[in-house]
C-alpha cells in the first residue's frame, strides 16, 4: 500500500489524512474482492523498517492501526457484514501493547469467519519472517533428535531383556557374540545371571553360581531394530523446504496469484520473497489511496490471460 503520504501532500491534506484514504481504499478493495470471488487477500501495512520513521509518524500510525482494529470489532463492521477472517502477520512482540492486545481481539473475534481472509503484514518483513522460520525449525528438529535419543537409551535394555527371556524360556544356549553393547541383569527369580558383554563378545563377569553359562547372544532382531532408530535418526537431522514453509508467518495462506504494487514501484520491498516465485506483478501508476476497482479488474483479467504460463512455471519449479 504505497503513495499515503504522497497522496496526502498531492491534495494538500494534513499530516496522517493519506493513512486514512488509504484505509478507506482497502475497506472499498476487500469488498470488491468479496464480489469476484477473491479468498485471501494480504496486506503490508507496516514494515519493520518503518519503525526508523519519525517517532511521531511511527505514534500516529500505531494510533491509527488501534483505531481501526477497535472498529473491526463492532458487529456492523466490514469484517463480520461479508465474514472476512482477519490474521495479523509479523512479528507482533514489537508492536506496543494495546496495538498487540487489539490485533489479539481482532483474531479471536473472527476465527470463525471463513469468506475471505485477509491477513495484514504488520512489524513484518520477508527476511524476518524467513530467520523465523528457520529457526523454528532447528529447535523442532532438535526436539525431535532429543526424543528420539530419549526414546532409545529407555528402549534399549528392555529389549535386551526380553531377548534373553525369549531364548531361556525356548531352552536355547545363549551363546556370545559382537553383535552390540549390552547389560543383563536380574532375568528372573531362578536365573541370576549379571553378564556384562562387550562389542566382542567377551564375558566380562558373571555369579558364582552360574559360572558355567555360556556367553550371552544378542538377537538380530535387537540389533535390527538399533540400526533402524540409528537411520531414523539421521533423516531426523536433516531439514527439508516443507520443514521451512510451515512455520513461515504466512503458511496461513497459500502463496500469492497476483502482487499489486501501487504508485508504478516494480520492487518488492521486502515483502513476502518467499511466497512470490511465480507471481504475477502489477504496479499501476496510481497511488495507493487512489487504487480501486478498474485497477483489481484489470490485475485480474492479466492474471487470467497469463494463467496457463504461470501454472508451467509453478510445475518446473
Amino acid at each position: 500500500m504505497d503513495g499515503n503520504r504522497r497522496y496526502a501532500k498531492k491534495c494538500n491534506l494534513e499530516e496522517g489524512a493519506g493513512h486514512r484514504a488509504g484505509y478507506s481504499s482497502l475497506m472499498s478493495l476487500l469488498k470488491y474482492c468479496y464480489e469476484l470471488g477473491v479468498k485471501y487477500v494480504t496486506i503490508y501495512a507496516f514494515s519493520i523498517e518503518n519503525f526508523k520513521r519519525k517517532p511521531d509518524e511511527v505514534h500516529d500510525l500505531m494510533d491509527l492501526m488501534l483505531e481501526k482494529m477497535q472498529a473491526m470489532l463492532k458487529e456492523e463492521s466490514i469484517v463480520n457484514r461479508y465474514g472476512i477472517r482477519v490474521h495479523f502477520i509479523g512479528k507482533l512482540k514489537l508492536l506496543s501493547e494495546p496495538v498487540r492486545v487489539a490485533a489479539e481481539k481482532v483474531m479471536r473475534a473472527t476465527e470463525k469467519n471463513s469468506k475471505v481472509v485477509l491477513l495484514v503484514c504488520v512489524a513484518y518483513t520477508s527476511g524476518d519472517e524467513i530467520v523465523h522460520a528457520v529457526q523454528e525449525s532447528c529447535k523442532h528438529k532438535r526436539d525431535e533428535i532429543e526424543a528420539l535419543n530419549e526414546r532409545k537409551t529407555s528402549n534399549v535394555i528392555p529389549n535386551v531383556v526380553e531377548s534373553y527371556k525369549d531364548r531361556l524360556d525356548g531352552s536355547q544356549t545363549p551363546k556370545a557374540t559382537g553383535a552390540c553393547n549390552g547389560v543383563i541383569e536380574g532375568i528372573d527369580g531362578t536365573n541370576k545371571i549379571n553378564v556384562a558383554i562387550d562389542c566382542t563378545g567377551e564375558k566380562l563377569c558373571d555369579d558364582q553360581d552360574e559360572a558355567q553359562a555360556s556367553k550371552v547372544r544378542i538377537g538380530n532382531g535387537l540389533v535390527d531394530e538399533i540400526e533402524e532408530r540409528e537411520k531414523m535418526q539421521g533423516q531426523h537431522c536433516v531439514i527439508n523446504l516443507v520443514d521451512i514453509e510451515k512455520h513461515m508467518y504466512m503458511a496461513v495462506a497459500p502463496d500469492p496469484d497476483i502482487l499489486l504494487r501501487s504508485s508504478g514501484e516494480a520492487r518488492l520491498s521486502n515483502f513476502l520473497l518467499w511466497q512470490t516465485s511465480n507471481c504475477l506483478l502489477y504496479s499501476p501508476a496510481a497511488l495507493w489511496p487512489e487504487i480501486g476497482l478498474s485497477h483489481l479488474v484489470w490485475a485480474v483479467l492479466n492474471f487470467q490471460r497469463n494463467h496457463a504460463y504461470l501454472e508451467k512455471k509453478k510445475k518446473q519449479s
